[in-house]
């Protein structure tokens, strides 16, 4: 699957989550939930995944990302008022840090679904 049609259908997933909760929970329940409609969906992840954190080729710590989709990008949740570019540059680095092409940074907490796709220009297929 390319990565734009992964993107996109994961979008979509968030998109039924946010019509059918709207905004005002806690990340965790959309988390829940869209991980229900991305099995719905049939695509391949994994929720909270360890990710180890390297400099200069040294570990030095980790973090979970809240989804690996299909193996090809990394999905940040949110569950707040707007998104600002903190969390922007927050989705960035971790694309860059977990060396995924393309990182997706989904905020449930608006209005109206927010969402931001973000590129790794560092990306290094293995």
């Amino acid at each position: 699957m390319e990565l734009d049609e992964v993107t996109y259908r994961v979008i979509g997933c968030a998109m039924k989550v946010h019509n059918s909760l709207g905004s005002g929970f806690q990340e965790v329940i959309y988390q829940r939930c869209l991980a229900i409609e991305l099995q719905q969906a049939g695509l391949s992840f994994e929720r909270e995944k360890e990710q180890l954190i390297h400099y200069n080729g040294v570990e030095v710590g980790s973090r979970r990302a809240d989804f690996i989709v299909e193996n090809k990008i990394v999905v940040e949740l949110k569950a707040i008022v707007n998104l600002e570019n903190i969390h922007l540059a927050q989705a960035k680095n971790y694309t860059v840090a977990y060396n995924f092409p393309v990182g997706l940074l989904i905020n449930f907490g608006a209005l109206s679904l927010q969402y931001k796709k973000v590129f790794n220009n560092q990306f290094k297929s293995s």
